[in-house]
């Protein structure tokens, strides 16, 4: 099932400056392109991305490592269709079973789009930005997006970078910005708009995500997971759906945390089992928001020794 525009309750708070056009249009005017947005971990991939989409499809922690998976968010604008795909941050720390999947989404992401944003922080570049870069191909245009542009104190230091930046890869313009900002959202659809093929939408213009609500449901237990957790716990936990019931505007959920340890598990529940309760509840509220329906969310916790080393696991767990 599609996630579609839920209408004020459901969308971000971007205040995104962009105006929704719903009229019809010709075929022939159309445009529709695919669009990786690709970088190191904790760089601002999925809060760009949900920037650019108007609503959360994709979640956010400070905790590196939070994106797992291909997410496509679609934002309809005018005649212009843009299907942009976040990527999980490349890989160079561990080179267990999880992260040789998650590489291996990143490299099959970009392989078949119509532009690349290249995501950096501002003024800076180091080796994983050097690794994440190596991957891209050399035949798509990529754009380099130097986020959180905001933060810099010293702008004029940024020449020297940006020389060095063009050293390393021949990008087809640089945009400084920052993706918390609506104005520079709007200029970034503009940016994108000239590289997207001529050709008819592939999505519906409500559509928001391609990605099922039992997917998003797991997705924001694990944000909740992973932000009311701090550093504590390792990022190789996860979380798996074993019940995703609709009953008209109810959604019954069961769902396991899955962690490596048995002292992780403690880590979760908590005292009397406040932790665990709380990022129910957050989860349950969020999903609520995001689907303007009721939800009934039951949380489990279980320890699998090893998963993340499992090429099995890691497969049976959802990762490709």
């Amino acid at each position: 099932m599609l996630a579609r525009a839920l209408g004020k309750e459901a969308a971000l708070a971007t205040d995104t400056e962009v105006p929704e056009v719903r009229e019809p249009v010709d075929e022939r005017e159309q445009r529709c392109g695919y669009v990786a947005i690709v970088g190191k971990p904790n760089v601002g991939k999925s809060t760009l991305l949900n920037a650019l989409v108007g609503q959360k499809v994709s979640i956010t922690s400070r905790k590196a490592q939070t994106t797992r998976h291909r997410i496509t968010g679609i934002r309809t604008l005018g005649s212009s269709q843009f299907v942009f795909v976040d990527t999980p941050g490349f890989q160079t720390r561990h080179g267990n079973a999880l992260n040789r999947a998650l590489n291996k989404t990143v490299i099959g992401a970009v392989s078949d789009v119509d532009l690349i944003l290249f995501v950096v922080e501002a003024g800076r570049f180091n080796l994983a930005d050097a690794k994440a870069l190596s991957l891209l191909p050399a035949q798509v245009p990529v754009i380099l997006l130097a986020n959180k542009f905001d933060q810099v104190h010293r702008r004029a230091d940024l020449a020297p970078w940006l020389r060095s930046m063009q050293e390393r890869h021949a990008f087809a313009e640089f945009v400084p910005m920052s993706a918390k900002a609506p104005k520079d959202i709007q200029r970034l659809f503009g940016i994108c708009e000239k590289y997207l093929p001529q050709q008819a939408w592939i999505h519906d213009p409500e559509d928001l995500t391609d990605r099922s609500e039992r997917f998003m449901a797991s997705e924001m237990v694990r944000e909740k997971l992973f932000r009311l957790t701090g550093d504590e716990l390792p990022y190789t936990s996860t979380v798996v759906i074993d019940k995703f019931e609709e009953e008209g505007q109810l959604r019954r959920i069961a769902a396991t945390i899955v962690v490596e340890r048995e002292g992780h598990k403690g880590m979760v529940i908590g005292e009397k089992g406040e932790k665990l309760k709380r990022i129910g509840t957050e989860a349950r509220q969020e999903l609520e928001k995001l689907w303007d329906c009721k939800v009934f969310l039951e949380l489990w916790v279980k320890v699998r020794s090893g998963w993340a080393d499992d090429d099995a696991r890691v497969r049976s767990f959802g990762y490709e």
